[in-house]
């Protein structure tokens, strides 16, 4: 599987991105896909995750509500739509495709990242 993320830039504090990630190979079935993020100095954390098939999806506190995630299975590409940033948004965003939830150790396949700075 090869994911090659998309979208990152720089916005305002309270405005709006969308990410994407197109994948290639093997997905589908029992497979996730995961968002990450990375700031500088600190560690991997997880921001959300949408099943391939029935389209369950998964956030953490700090973005639900906030951040929604959606998939285009003809696409093989799923989104990240950021609205209402904050400045501690900014980091660097992976996707990632694997079985689990929450964990980084529970994916297998990771994007390269692209960066998000959300300016005060």
């Amino acid at each position: 599987v090869q994911l090659q993320a998309s979208g990152g830039g720089l916005a305002q504090a309270g405005g709006s991105l969308r990410l994407s990630c197109a994948a290639s190979g093997r997905t589908g079935g029992d497979y996730r896909m995961g968002w990450f993020r990375q700031a500088p100095g600190k560690e991997r954390e997880f921001v959300g995750a949408i099943n391939w098939s029935g389209g369950s999806t998964y956030y953490a506190d700090s973005v639900k509500g906030r951040f929604t995630i959606s998939r285009d299975n003809a696409k093989n590409t799923v989104y990240l739509q950021m609205n209402s940033l904050k400045p501690e948004d900014t980091a660097v965003y992976y996707c990632a495709v694997g079985s689990g939830v929450t964990g980084t150790e529970e994916y297998d396949y990771w994007g390269q990242g692209t960066l998000v700075t959300v300016s005060s």
